[in-house]
């Protein structure tokens, strides 16, 4: 994943979410944005 920049992980993270795909690719790009210290919010559907 270190070939994402942190908007495109930040995206990706938002759409797995969305999509409500695997939890285990969930806790993978968790635990990256862990590893470059970036807090996000997840946006809730409207």
């Amino acid at each position: 994943m270190e070939h994402l920049s942190d908007e495109l992980l930040i995206e990706t993270y938002q759409k797995a979410i969305d999509l409500q795909l695997s939890s285990e690719f969930i806790q993978l790009i968790e635990e990256e944005l862990q590893q470059r210290s970036i807090t996000y919010q997840v946006k809730q559907p409207s």
